[in-house]
């Protein structure tokens, strides 16, 4: 039998991954059954539980995924940026079906502790990343030093969920820019006024 490549293991676990996020989205945790599941992915249970011991572990994988690229967008350019991106793809089928995956992690989040005390290290590296960025941002000069960082990204946090709820009520988002334009005028130091 032919040996698969790491790189083909993680390809198929990607493909599962994306699958399995647009069945969660559409179906919510419930009702993505595992015959769904296989539907979405077009593999047999075997293969699917071959990267993943269970639905759950399937599910919070999903999340995780989800989070860890979000992590890297916030360190590297900051939240409202987040932000932007997903007004920007709003309309983009993959941004529907994570939206519906963070609408489904809220969920799970209310209706299960196991879920959550597993979830909760998930969701510090975001609010750690968030803050990091805060703290460049203010060192470089950029931020408003007159409010704490621990205030302002509870601020961006809220705007953030806020727009999230938002998009995947489909909600109109075309009128949205100029606001998050003002959340992130919000969180800068005001430029110096000059004298006339």
């Amino acid at each position: 039998m032919p040996r698969v490549s790491q790189d083909q293991l993680d390809a198929r676990r990607q493909e599962i991954l994306s699958a399995a996020r647009a069945c969660f989205a559409r179906h919510g945790y419930e009702g993505a059954t595992v015959r769904r599941l296989e539907e979405a992915t077009g593999l047999s249970r075997g293969a699917i539980f071959h990267h993943f011991r269970d639905k759950d572990s399937l599910f919070l994988a999903v999340a995780e995924d989800d989070a860890a690229a979000m992590v890297e967008t916030v360190a590297r350019n900051g939240l409202v940026q987040v932000m932007r991106d997903l007004l920007e793809d709003a309309a983009s089928p993959e941004t529907a079906g994570w939206l519906g995956s963070q609408l489904e992690v809220s969920r799970r989040l209310r209706t299960d502790p196991a879920f959550a005390r597993r979830w909760a290290e998930r969701s510090a590296s975001l609010a750690e990343a968030t803050r990091e960025r805060l703290a460049r941002q203010r060192e470089a000069g950029v931020l408003r030093d007159d409010v704490p960082i621990e205030t302002l990204a509870r601020f961006l946090e809220l705007a953030y969920d806020g727009l999230v709820l938002h998009l995947a009520m489909a909600r109109p988002a075309g009128d949205l820019g100029p606001v998050l334009d003002l959340i992130e005028e919000a969180v800068r130091r005001p430029a110096p006024k000059q004298a006339d």
